[in-house]
């Protein structure tokens, strides 16, 4: 991600340098088929939609935890059953800063992007990470050129 130096970043712009795919699944689909969606695309949680509606979020953390870690069969319980309810949403125009603030109160990792009524994207607490490190890279370069006059008037 190459973020412009602005410590008001929207999640619209992390999400035009990141891209605006989700991955989704239905709420009645098996556990072992969300996880092996999840695999396939190298991802860590699909967005669960039941009639184009958010209803919820499944990651690997849930999988290990309300599957493996009670000795159920991933074959035979549904993504309903252990998927985690959307705690926070965000839009485009919310803030990096916000988004990382609302994540990190809610002790969630992902947070689903809404705009007009629909999820648009999706943005990791790693996302959000990414951009506020190369954020401040940035800005420190320009600072450094600035202290030695490189920085243009």
């Amino acid at each position: 991600m190459a973020p412009m130096s602005d410590s008001n970043a929207t999640v619209r712009a992390l999400l035009d340098s990141k891209g605006w795919q989700v991955h989704t699944i239905d709420p009645e689909t098996t556990v072992f088929e969300a996880i092996a969606r999840m695999a396939e695309r190298g991802i860590g949680a699909l967005v669960v939609l039941e009639d184009k509606r958010l209803v919820g979020i499944i990651s690997e953390r849930d999988y290990t935890r309300k599957v493996i870690l009670r000795g159920r069969n991933s074959r035979d319980t549904t993504v309903r059953e252990i998927m985690a309810p959307p705690l926070l949403t965000a839009t485009p125009e919310d803030t990096v800063a916000m988004c990382m603030a609302g994540l990190t109160d809610t002790r969630s990792r992902y947070l689903p992007v809404i705009h007009e009524g629909a999820v648009v994207g999706i943005v990791s607490m790693g996302d959000l990470i990414k951009w506020t490190v190369a954020e401040q890279r940035e800005t420190i370069s320009q600072l450094q050129s600035y202290i030695v006059g490189g920085y243009p008037i």
